[in-house]
């Protein structure tokens, strides 16, 4: 904590700055070095290090073998790094209103430049450099060591595409994850508490048992999956948020079959943390490293090559023809250049991977005028909201130096919802864009839907056709393409690029070369094992790929064995099978899965995990409670009835039915051959296995 006394002792902010950025960027300097640059006496200096180690923003050392004049070392703390960030914007706040006073005094009007912290104007400040959280490459490395003894947060996989666009600019003017009062004005109104557009809240969400860690004031460590520290963070919030009121004003309903809302509720942590981040390195990606830039990157890029203009296109799909051409009317509208600039961080669960994406784009990169157009990685969360995820697409793109941007028709559109409609309207990400585009600072490029004319051989916008009684359109939807792959059907060459489906084929071969999972649930005593048993020995009967059996017994004597049967601990169980079974589909195997898997959202969790490589078959087996009762041929049901079994599925612990499996079987009344024979019908009538 700062004393009163440091804190009548320490200068005033522009000196205080100056001090702060002269230590980080000099840190071994001499006294009288460090007093020279900053235009000062020895002993003012002596006075502003005495004053700034008592607030806790200078560590000073002895450094050992010194010379008399040099035998104090000097590093910033963590406290010390933040507050020069901050104190940055300040700095630069003050100059720019000074200059724009001073050209208004000799010129008769104001400079017309824009602050980067209010975009009232467009595209001036599109070039110059922007604000990153980092601190020095020296600095960095005293951080580093300083901050080891640091409670540690292990960051999600979102929360890490958060953190890199937070510390690189991307989410300029974040500082870090939102405080209460900002997260609150971006929930009810897009707006950060000093009025600043931001349409997206940028949480630290932890669990419980980490909050009760954590204290106001605290510096954590905010560490990668392998456990690097990237960034430490001072916590100055720490609260519970209302998870439904988040659902409803950012993703427009409270309903889980939104992706993020299903992240939101089954998968974020119950608390959020809020507090400025300060940078130590970026995390490290292995993968397409030439294809990754930063804002600053970029807008060098765009400085070096002097393009004034540049229009951005947002995808998470490959490219075909359509979206060439798209991108050709698009460049041509804004006269501007062209950055293709793909999403390869989290997107909409069943989505290509973002492996075989580039590839993709590499491949018909040379399709585009190598002097007008540049393709760079976004390593972006994506939350799938509609118009509020436009807006936040389009700041993010102005930060990156993108003075136009393509909004799609329904852009960032999840899907459907549990009513089976829409979650957005086509329109509305396009009419909430340009209701804050001058704020954005980027103008939007609205998207045309182009449809392949075939007298004319050639792709134009469906609305702009005059003569469409006359002439045929075509036009392949995105479940019509899958549909081909899936099935090793013809994708002709007017619609996609024979490169990309080249890429398309070598990652989804047909679904009878694909692995698959087969996932039976019920109660316990359904016959779910049975007939899994049944599956596997008819599947192994048609040879062709390996297949594996994941019973719930046998998986908890192998996998599962430290596990008791709380809710927490059948997740678990579940969640390991769910790893397996994916593996397995990923290599091109089928594994036949036979646990009870009660809980719906666990299932779920399964389900998206596996589809990332293959198809995901739900089997209920819906033999009634009273008929798993009757046969209980382990006794357990008459030992849940005595209560000597807690938690027991059916009797003291709920069990959610599925709402929409892939195949429902009943059990009763019905011999197990002809069980597993409906399974076999199944898998056929989706092209799993071939018909026999």
């Amino acid at each position: 904590m700062t004393t009163p006394q440091a804190k009548s002792n320490l200068p005033d902010e522009d000196d205080l700055f100056r001090l702060l950025r002269q230590l980080d960027h000099a840190p071994e300097a001499s006294q009288r070095a460090t007093a020279e640059a900053l235009g000062i006496s020895l002993g003012r200096l002596n006075t502003y290090l005495r004053a700034a180690a008592e607030a806790g923003l200078v560590n000073i050392s002895d450094r050992k073998g010194a010379d008399r004049r040099q035998r104090f070392a000097y590093a910033l703390t963590l406290r010390g790094a933040t507050e020069k960030t901050r104190l940055a914007d300040r700095f630069l706040a003050r100059k720019f209103a000074e200059y724009d006073a001073l050209h208004a005094e000799l010129t008769g009007s104001t400079s017309g430049l824009v602050p980067l912290k209010h975009r009232t104007e467009l595209m001036q400040n599109n070039l110059a450099p922007i604000p990153e959280l980092y601190v020095s490459y020296e600095s960095a490395q005293k951080l580093k060591v300083e901050a080891a003894d640091l409670t540690s947060h292990d960051l999600t996989p979102r929360q890490i595409c958060d953190l890199e666009l937070l510390m690189n600019g991307g989410f300029n003017p974040l500082k870090g994850f939102l405080s209460e009062e900002d997260y609150n004005g971006v929930v009810e109104n897009m707006r950060l508490a000093d009025g600043t557009l931001w349409p997206m809240p940028i949480t630290l969400d932890v669990s419980e048992k980490f909050a009760d860690t954590v204290e106001i004031g605290q510096d954590i460590a905010l560490r990668d999956q392998e456990g690097v520290i990237l960034a430490t963070m001072t916590v100055t919030d720490k609260w519970e948020p209302n998870k439904s009121r988040e659902a409803e004003k950012v993703f427009g309903a409270d309903d889980d079959a939104h992706p993020a809302v299903n992240y939101l509720h089954n998968q974020a942590g119950k608390i959020y943390l809020g507090g400025p981040v300060t940078g130590i390195q970026q995390p490290v990606h292995y993968d397409f490293r030439g294809r990754r830039d930063t804002p600053n990157e970029l807008r060098a890029y765009f400085r070096k090559l002097g393009w004034r203009k540049v229009v951005a296109f947002q995808t998470r799909n490959p490219l075909h023809r359509a979206h060439q051409e798209l991108t050709f009317r698009a460049a041509r509208e804004a006269q501007a250049n062209l950055l293709i600039h793909p999403v390869v961080g989290m997107t909409k669960p069943g989505d290509v991977d973002h492996f075989t994406r580039v590839r993709c784009y590499e491949a018909v990169l040379d399709k585009y005028p190598a002097a007008t157009t540049t393709m760079s990685l976004l390593n972006l969360a994506m939350r799938m909201a509609g118009p509020r995820e436009a807006v936040w697409h389009g700041l993010i793109r102005a930060n990156h130096g993108c003075t136009h941007f393509i909004v799609g028709r329904d852009h960032a559109g999840p899907g459907k919802n549990s009513a089976g409609e829409d979650f957005y309207g086509p329109y509305d990400a396009q009419d909430l864009f340009r209701e804050y585009q001058s704020e954005i600072g980027c103008e939007m490029v609205d998207f045309k839907h182009m449809v392949w004319v075939q007298e004319r051989a050639q792709y134009e916008a469906i609305d702009e056709i005059e003569d469409k009684d006359n002439i045929t359109i075509l036009n392949i939807s995105g479940t019509e393409l899958r549909r081909r792959l899936q099935e090793g059907l013809e994708i002709p060459e007017w619609f996609s690029f024979p490169e990309v489906v080249r890429e398309l084929r070598r990652t989804k071969p047909p679904r009878s070369q694909q692995g698959f999972t087969v996932f039976f649930t019920g109660f316990s005593g359904s016959g779910k094992s049975t007939i899994a048993n049944a599956l596997m020995v008819k599947l192994m009967e048609m040879g062709g790929r390996p297949v594996t059996l994941l019973d719930g017994d046998i998986v908890r004597k192998n996998l599962s064995s430290e596990l008791g049967f709380s809710k927490e601990h059948r997740d678990l169980n579940i969640r390991r099978i769910g790893y397996v079974a994916s593996e397995i589909t990923k290599n091109g195997g089928i594994a036949i899965c036979a646990p009870i898997a009660p809980y719906a959202t666990t299932r779920r969790a399964v389900r998206e995990e596996i589809e990332q490589f293959g198809a995901f078959i739900e089997v209920h087996v819906a033999t009634s409670i009273e008929e798993c009762e009757r046969r209980d041929r382990k006794g357990l049901y008459k030992l849940a009835r005595e209560g000597k079994i807690k938690e027991f599925t059916g009797i003291s612990d709920p069990y959610d039915v599925p709402v929409n499996p892939e195949l429902s079987v009943e059990t009763e009344n019905v011999d197990v051959d002809n069980c597993a024979h409906q399974v076999i019908l199944k898998l056929e009538s989706l092209g799993l296995i071939a018909g026999q």
